[in-house]
């Protein structure tokens, strides 16, 4: 498998709580293969303490994995572009809230600051969705994403077409094949 040393990834989670777990595996599988994250948490996603575990843990997780503090704050957020402190971004998961706000250039949380800021270099960012409604009224918003240059999605399955008919939530074994793809195709790697 393709080495990823070097590459400095922004690894952004939203609040899709019961994702967490497989964003953690990608999250590891990315340090693995050499790459640097840079934690990013928006609001809820590090103060939101749920049945998958309080945002203390959650937050130590990511930390632990990625061997640094996450960023926590839209002040914090917006040096990453100036700086230069990212070849891709990743949110991993992405709700459909953020999807949303991404789509229509919001800004109000750490993790759109975050890409808002990542993006004023034309550099690639993956969303891995995870949301209840993407086949009803987030539909949009993920069409628009992806078809807005340097944006990349991980595929999508349906998570329980007969219980949750409208969700969707991304294949994330795929993760790192995306963020390889999206690399290759931006002529980061």
């Amino acid at each position: 498998m393709e080495r990823l040393d070097g590459i400095r990834i922004g690894f952004a989670m939203t609040g899709s709580f019961c994702t967490f777990e497989k964003a953690f595996a990608q999250a590891q599988e990315l340090v693995t293969l050499g790459a640097e994250l840079v934690p990013i948490l928006s609001e809820h996603a590090a103060g939101i303490s749920t049945r998958f575990g309080t945002a203390a843990e959650m937050r130590k997780r990511i930390e632990d994995i990625a061997g640094r503090p996450a960023i926590l704050t839209i002040e914090d957020a917006e040096p990453i572009g100036p700086k230069n402190l990212t070849d891709i971004m990743a949110v991993v998961p992405c709700t459909s809230n953020t999807a949303a706000k991404l789509a229509h250039s919001i800004t109000d949380t750490a993790v759109t600051m975050a890409v808002k800021s990542h993006l004023r270099g034309e550099k690639p960012v993956v969303l891995a969705i995870a949301s209840n409604d993407a086949l009803a009224g987030s539909l949009k918003n993920i069409g628009l994403l992806a078809n807005m240059q340097h944006y990349y999605l991980v595929p999508l399955l349906r998570d329980d077409p007969v219980k949750k008919p409208a969700s969707l939530v991304a294949d994330f074994p795929q993760t790192v094949r995306t963020i390889r793809y999206a690399l290759h195709k931006e002529n980061v790697l």
